[in-house]
């Protein structure tokens, strides 16, 4: 079939000329026909190959036309250019597809490989699964034929178990049998024995109404009435041998104790090392000058009017050079007093209005003093987990005083001598110097609290958390509550030393007095009393007696009615000492 025959295909003029005449769209269309197929079977690689071979036809017929008016070589040329062209984008084509089928078969043999390996996986995977299977059905089979026989022979020995109780439940039934016989015979021996006691019983109650009807006429008593007389005759001896030997172990009792107690009180007491008191209910506040006292009194006397309904403290404005007084009963009040008139000389403004400003300001100062001294006491004595409010409240007691005798200073030497004396005891020292510190601080509130300061100062501290033993020992040291604890005992035992030591505390002549008549009141009123001393100050009662009127028990029972009458009426400090002598003076003359 000769090129000439086949059918022609018209084109556009303009394509072709297009083509033929511009080698650049010529490569495009070349780059076109030579892009590789897409990833298919090796068919589609045949068709790709008919399809160029077909293109390349008609692009050499259509240059076959077109050279019509061109000379024969350029058409040749073009028909070569174009077969080149053709067969190279072929080839190329021809290579893409192998390399891509070369690429599916090795991809096809991995995909092989594995799914061979997952298979050899699974079937392993199968068989080490049935022999664990195996294995563990095989361990339970063992397992359960084990427990089994474990039954069987938990079996087997409870029967045998249940034979031998059986045995000895008929042994003991038989022993039961044996004994429940020779018990009905001794019960029958026992019946005729004691029908036997009670005739014999019978004739000794009529031997004794014979007898008691002889003694009877004989004493010319009946039985009630010598029966009294007997036991008056040996309670009156019982109870003189029973105050003998009270009175022999209080003694002995007292000697120990007396002595154990004293050289403990008398080792904390040289251990402490405390000032003597010191304190006043006047301040003295020195001028620079005596001109300073004018301007304190101010026109009219304005300043010293302002200053006294201010402070609520007298002014006392005297012939002493350079100085005037503060006199108030309440130290707090005094102090703030005295720091607002140091302040106001240091400034030389004194008027109304400034004096009222100075008194705020050191108000808070006081309020300072009292925070610090309270952190100070509670340093020395080795507290540091009080609450706030009771440190506060511990810090208002730097002012107060009893007898004289600074408070805060006072609760100091307590706690230190209650730890020693618990140190020495084998007591916690920690709980007593607590209990000891705080058992004033009802002293604090008494002008704003009614009742005593222990019961005041109890409520105080049960109401912000204090442990139970400690608020004891607030409350019973002045006895108003029934002491149930060692700790509290030592707490009233501190509280005595702190304030009987000499120079701690002072009292006006007046009371020191009253106090002493009363004291010789009290001990004569009693019975029997021949004289009464009081001696070393007021802190030993000595007791004359007359030795007809009191025997020896009655002057011990004297001596501690005395001591409580003493306790219930009178304050004072420290203790004091009840003594009941007795004394016999037997006299002859010779002739």
């Amino acid at each position: 079939m000769s090129i000439a025959s086949l059918p022609l295909v018209s084109f556009p003029a303009e394509t072709a000329a297009g083509t033929a005449a511009d080698p650049t769209a010529a490569a495009t269309a070349s780059h076109v026909l030579a892009a590789p197929p897409p990833p298919a079977s090796i068919g589609l690689v045949v068709i790709g190959v008919i399809i160029t071979g077909l293109l390349a036809w008609i692009a050499f017929t259509l240059s076959r036309r077109k050279a019509v008016d061109t000379s024969a070589a350029e058409a040749q040329v073009e028909a070569a250019t174009v077969a080149a062209h053709a067969k190279s984008a072929a080839e190329l084509v021809r290579r893409q597809a192998e390399e891509e089928a070369a690429v599916l078969r090795v991809r096809a043999e991995a995909a092989e490989q594995r799914a061979e390996e997952i298979r050899r996986a699974a079937e392993d995977r199968a068989s080490e699964v049935r022999r664990e299977a195996e294995q563990r059905a095989s361990d339970l089979r063992r397992e359960a034929e084990s427990e089994a026989q474990s039954i069987r022979d938990d079996l087997r020995e409870q029967r045998l178990e249940m034979e031998r109780r059986e045995h000895r439940l008929t042994e003991r039934e038989e022993r039961l049998d044996e004994q429940h016989r020779a018990i009905e015979e001794r019960q029958t021996e026992l019946t005729a024995q004691l029908a036997e006691l009670d005739r014999r019983k019978a004739e000794i109650r009529d031997l004794e109404d014979e007898r008691r009807r002889i003694l009877e006429g004989v004493a010319n008593l009946t039985s009630e009435q010598a029966k009294a007389e007997l036991v008056a005759a040996i309670e009156a001896e019982a109870k003189r041998h029973a105050h003998a030997i009270v009175r022999d172990i209080e003694r002995q009792a007292l000697d120990e104790g007396e002595t154990k107690a004293r050289k403990i009180i008398t080792g904390a007491v040289q251990r402490l090392a405390s000032e003597q008191t010191s304190e006043s209910v006047v301040s003295v506040v020195h001028l620079p000058s005596d001109d300073m006292k004018g301007r304190i009194i101010g026109r009219e006397g304005r300043n010293i009017r302002s200053f006294e309904q201010t402070t609520g403290v007298n002014l006392i404005i005297d012939d002493t050079p350079e100085a005037v007084l503060l006199s108030c009963f309440d130290p707090v009040r005094r102090e703030t007093a005295r720091l607002t008139l140091d302040s106001l000389v240091l400034d030389g403004r004194i008027h109304p209005s400034r004096i009222e400003e100075i008194y705020e300001r050191s108000k808070g100062e006081v309020a300072e003093l009292c925070e610090r001294a309270a952190e100070d006491a509670m340093a020395e004595v080795g507290i540091t987990d009080l609450h706030p409010e009771l440190a506060r409240t511990m810090g208002l007691l730097r002012y107060r005083t009893s007898y004289g005798q600074n408070v805060l200073k006072h609760l100091v030497e307590s706690a230190h001598i209650a730890g020693m004396m618990a140190a020495e005891l084998g007591l916690d020292p920690k709980l007593c110097k607590r209990g000891a510190f705080l058992h004033d601080i009802g002293k604090a509130l008494t002008h704003e609290s009614e009742g005593s300061h222990a019961i005041v100062g109890a409520e105080l501290a049960r109401k912000w958390g204090e442990n139970d033993d400690v608020v004891h020992c607030i409350e019973a040291h002045h006895n108003e509550v029934e002491v149930r604890t060692v700790e509290a005992v030592l707490t009233q035992a501190a509280d005595a030393v702190s304030g009987g030591r000499p120079g701690a505390r002072r009292e006006s002549l007046e009371a020191y007095v009253q106090r002493l008549e009363r004291l010789e009141e009290i001990a004569m009123h009693h019975d029997g009393v021949e004289k009464v001393f009081a001696m070393q100050a007021g802190r030993e009662i000595r007791v004359m007696v007359l030795p007809d009127a009191v025997d020896d028990i009655a002057a011990q029972v004297m001596a501690r009615d005395i001591a409580k009458q003493v306790e219930e009426e009178l304050t004072y400090p420290g203790q004091i000492r009840v003594t009941v002598v007795r004394e016999s003076r037997a006299t002859e003359v010779a002739k």
